[in-house]
Formats: C-alpha cells, sequence, structure tokens
C-alpha cells in the first residue's frame, strides 16, 4: 500500500478496506535560475568592460544582448520547425500545447515542441548617468529594477523529468524559471522499468507495482533536477562565447520557489470518497482551529506569526471543492479527483516558514519535513472521521427515482407491506431460480395469515416493481420469477433487524414496560439492551442539552 509514517497509521486502519494503494510524491515544483556570474551590477559592469571590452555601458549595449537572443530563438524555432507564437490573454497554455505534446509522446520523442512569448514583468538593470562628474567619464550607475519585457516558454519533453516548461528572460540578468511536475518524472521511471500503470494527468489510479511507483517518487533528487536543467539552459538559454564563459562563472544557482508536495489515497469505489471529503469539511472548518493547524505544521503558535491562519473551502469550478487549511504563506488542501482518489497536498511559496532553506541541494530535506506534515494531517482527520455519522442509506432509499423514463416511488422503512414482503424473500434460499409473483403472494399470504382482499396480487407486483427499480430485486433472466440482490440481503435484514431485534425491544422499554436493572436475568442478550437503553437515553439527555 505504499510506505506511511506513524502519524497516518490511524487513517490507513480505518479506511483500510476501502482503499487500493497510497502513495506520496512531489507534485508542482517551481524553480528560479540565476546566473551566479551576472547576479549583481558590478558583476555587469565587470563582464561589459573587463572581457567584452565595451568602455561605456549603456540601455542599447543590454538591449543588443536582448535582441541577439530573440533573432536567435527565432531561427531555433523556424529550423526545428517547432510552433512559435505570442500567448493570448485568457488561453491556458497548458491546454493550448496540449495537441502537439500529444504528438511528441505518439513518435516517442524528446525535445522542445512549443515556444511562447509573453510580454511579463521581471528583474532587470537600470543605466542612468551620474548626476555629477566623475574621474571616469564611462562611469555609469546599475541598479536592479522591476520592468516589463518578453519572456520566452519553451514547453520541452525530456526523457528524465518528462514533460515540463523553461521560462527564460530575455533580458540582463536573464533569469529562468522551470515548471516542473514529479507525476512527469515518476512516469518516465516506470516506463523504463517496463511497470504497466494507470495516470489520468497528475496523478497514478492503477500500477502493477506500488512499491517501485513509490520508489520511482524518491528517486528525484537534486542531482537528477539539476543535470537535466543545466543541459537544457545550455541549449535554449542566452548565448556567451567560449571567451566569455571561461574567463566568468557562467553556472547557475537553483532555488525552489514554490512546491507542493501530495499524499495521493486511490479507492476503490467513488462513494467513500465523496463522504469523507464531505465529513472532513464539515470538522475540519469548526475542529481544525488556530492551535490545530500550528500543531500539523510543527510550529509554534505566538501573536507575532506573519501571513495567514485560517481554514477555508473554495469552489475552484463547479462542483469542485477544495478545502485548505493556510499557515502563514503555505497552506494544505484536500480535494477528491476523477471520482477515483482523494488528496492531501502541501503548498508551500517560502520555505522560510518551514525553517528550510531555498537551495535545491534542501529538497531531501523538505521531502522529509513535508510527509511528517501530512502525516499528522492524515492523523488528525483519522481522529475527526473514527465517530459514528449518518449514514443516509435510509433517506437515500425513501426518495423516488427515475430509471430511464419510469419513475419509481420510495421504499419507506415503516411500510408494512414491504417489510413483510422482504421477509418472505430472505426466507426463499431454497429457490434456487427465483420466485413467480403468484408463488410469493401466496407465501406472503400464508406466513402473515392475510386474506387476499387485504393483500391483493396487483398489490404484490406494485410492491415487486418498486424493489427491482431500487436494485434490491433482479429477475432470473428472462424469467418472470424473483430474488433478491446482495444489495437487496442486506437492506432487508436491516429494515427487519430495525424493527424486531431494536425497535420492538427498546419501544416496549420505553412505553410499555421499564425492566429493572437491578433484577435483570442473568442473559448477555437482555445486558446488550439495558446498554442500548442506557447510551440512547445518554444520546437524547446530550441533545437537549446542545
Amino acid at each position: 500500500m505504499g510506505l506511511r509514517g506513524a502519524a497516518m497509521e490511524p487513517f490507513i486502519k480505518l479506511f483500510g478496506d476501502l482503499l487500493v494503494f497510497v502513495y506520496h510524491c512531489f507534485d508542482r515544483i517551481v524553480i528560479h535560475g540565476y546566473l551566479s556570474g551576472l547576479s549583481r551590477p558590478e558583476q555587469v559592469v565587470h563582464f561589459f568592460r573587463c572581457i567584452v571590452g565595451v568602455p561605456v555601458i549603456s540601455k542599447e549595449v543590454l538591449s543588443q544582448r536582448t535582441a541577439d537572443y530573440q533573432k536567435w530563438v527565432e531561427a531555433f524555432a523556424r529550423n526545428h520547425n517547432i510552433p512559435i507564437e505570442w500567448a493570448e490573454k485568457g488561453v491556458r497554455k497548458e491546454e493550448y500545447v496540449h495537441p502537439w505534446l500529444r504528438k511528441m509522446v505518439r513518435k516517442n520523442a524528446f525535445g522542445v515542441y512549443f515556444v511562447f512569448k509573453s510580454m511579463e514583468q521581471g528583474p532587470s538593470f537600470r543605466v542612468t548617468v551620474p548626476k555629477f562628474p566623475t574621474k571616469d567619464p564611462n562611469h555609469r550607475i546599475l541598479a536592479r529594477q522591476k520592468s516589463r519585457f518578453t519572456h520566452d516558454y519553451f514547453y520541452i519533453r525530456d526523457e528524465v523529468l518528462g514533460p515540463f516548461v523553461m521560462r527564460v528572460a530575455t533580458f540582463f540578468p536573464f533569469q529562468t524559471t522551470y515548471y516542473l511536475n514529479g507525476h512527469s518524472f515518476i512516469e518516465q521511471e516506470l516506463n523504463r522499468a517496463n511497470i504497466a500503470f494507470r495516470k489520468n494527468d497528475n496523478a497514478f489510479l492503477g500500477v502493477e507495482n506500488v512499491e517501485a511507483l513509490q520508489a520511482a517518487a524518491d528517486k528525484l533528487s537534486p542531482a537528477i533536477i539539476r543535470g537535466r536543467l543545466d543541459y537544457w539552459t545550455f541549449i535554449l538559454g542566452p548565448k556567451f562565447s567560449d571567451k566569455e564563459r571561461k574567463k566568468i562563472n557562467l553556472s547557475r544557482f537553483y532555488s525552489i520557489s514554490q512546491i507542493e508536495y501530495c499524499r495521493n489515497f486511490i479507492f476503490k469505489r467513488h462513494f467513500p470518497i465523496h463522504k469523507i471529503f464531505e465529513r472532513s469539511c464539515e470538522l475540519g472548518l469548526w475542529r481544525l482551529t488556530a492551535n490545530k493547524i500550528s500543531e500539523i505544521f510543527g510550529q509554534r503558535l505566538h501573536r507575532k506569526i506573519s501571513g495567514k491562519l485560517a481554514t477555508v473551502i473554495d469552489q475552484i469550478e463547479h462542483g469542485h471543492h477544495v478545502y485548505r487549511a493556510y499557515f502563514k504563506h503555505a497552506f494544505l488542501k484536500q480535494y477528491e479527483k476523477f471520482s477515483t482518489f482523494l488528496r492531501n497536498e502541501l503548498c508551500s511559496n517560502n520555505l522560510k516558514d518551514f525553517g528550510l532553506k531555498k537551495s535545491l541541494d534542501n529538497l531531501q530535506a523538505v521531502r522529509e519535513k513535508f510527509q511528517t506534515i501530512t502525516d499528522r494531517f492524515a492523523g488528525f482527520q483519522a481522529q475527526w472521521l473514527n465517530v459514528h455519522v449518518d449514514f443516509p442509506l435510509l433517506q437515500r432509499i425513501a426518495l423516488p427515482i427515475t430509471v430511464g423514463s419510469v419513475r419509481y416511488p420510495g421504499i419507506k422503512i415503516h411500510e408494512t407491506r414491504v417489510i413483510r414482503l422482504m421477509e418472505v424473500l430472505l426466507h426463499g434460499g431454497t429457490h434456487v431460480g427465483g420466485w413467480p409473483a403468484k408463488e410469493i403472494h401466496e407465501a406472503v399470504l400464508t406466513t402473515f395469515e392475510l386474506s387476499e382482499k387485504r393483500y391483493r396480487l396487483n398489490q404484490l407486483r406494485y410492491d415487486l416493481r418498486k424493489l427491482k427499480g431500487h436494485g434490491l430485486l433482479e429477475r432470473d433472466g428472462p424469467r418472470y420469477a424473483y430474488r433478491l440482490t446482495t444489495k437487496g440481503v442486506d437492506v432487508a435484514l436491516l429494515f427487519l433487524f430495525f424493527h424486531k431485534r431494536l425497535c420492538g425491544p427498546l419501544a416496549n422499554s420505553r412505553f410499555h414496560h421499564q425492566p429493572d436493572a437491578q433484577r435483570r436475568p442473568d442473559s448477555r442478550l437482555e445486558a446488550a439492551y439495558h446498554r442500548a437503553d442506557a447510551a440512547i437515553q445518554k444520546v437524547v439527555d446530550l441533545l437537549a442539552a446542545a
């Protein structure tokens, strides 16, 4: 079922029978790349003056580098037959380029498959002439600033990392940003190991070997990421001559800007996922207080805490809700997706909130810290959910349903005719091929000593159609012979047990005769009824007090 922490054990014990497997991994990772030799103004001055040989640094000198790089990008796209377009407002880039990615997957090809150009704000340098004369007439002042200029988005399918995006700022200091997904890396690892799996978007819904899936997730390391990012940055990034590369350090320093770590619970059926998520939202909104949130995140709560500290439910799209618990600049979120899995995901926009450094080399420390937090969150949820909650079977079955063009009325638990019919059908174990309607009718009349006027054959057929419409009864092939389905047997037992074993004795003790607890017979059944009676009275008292 995949690796799990000690704090999450209650969740696995509580829902283990409903789960197929559990796995955890990095999801979205956003990494910034900085040229270590050209990040500060004095480094840029040294580069142009001492290495390039430009005595006066001006805006035109910096812009020329941008123009040269943009021409190279256009030539690269033209030579490799890669589409290059300007991004339009309101268009989701990932969805727009998806057809080109599918072509690459079908061909089993790797490389760049699309380039988007976009005008965005980014870090740059401002060149100004000194206000007062200096000894050096070529002296210029370089200062950091935010400005709006062209950014190039390269959509890449890598043989190790899978599909990812590389954004290059086309103005000095040429900052790069990389958008990775841990699920894409896992997919490539499983393909290389020839392990069968079923994946939908960014989630694995089925896998041949769960241990191999988790091992692939844990394999993602700083060395692997850095190697692939260095390769593609050298191929697609800003161009420098051999002379320039030899005289200045043009390696990139990588830092984590945003990171998400998810824990995925793959269920056998959709129904428990929706109920668990609904109940988690209800309980979390009023049980997950500030103290609990800080405990889950492993931080001490104090008055000067910065950022958010709250729980909310967001509606991302119609019918898709996300539960979030905010702490500083991070948040835990839970949602159900594709009707098959429940996901707990920890998202961070600033690793300082966790006492972690943002360097890519600290990825393992981030993994361990985020595993612990998601473990605690699942453990807290298990404590909340390990209680008696309402199960709306009786409510659902009492409502009318429509199957095709036919509308069937609901089945009420107090309907005497239905209770009698269910009891007769439950005792039909010898009728392997099912019961014809006439035999059922005779059995009901005989068992309960009824006349045909009190329960006519047409009334029976009406009740049979109602049970069949709710999936409690089925026909034996083309024959008009009936037997209870598996669900029908469970519902019939529930109805009968409710009336005969619970409702009857308890009602007698409440309204007719209250047994003396001190002089009860030495019977385990009678003791159980006394305990049930006392428990119900306690529930009534608690409800009255509330």
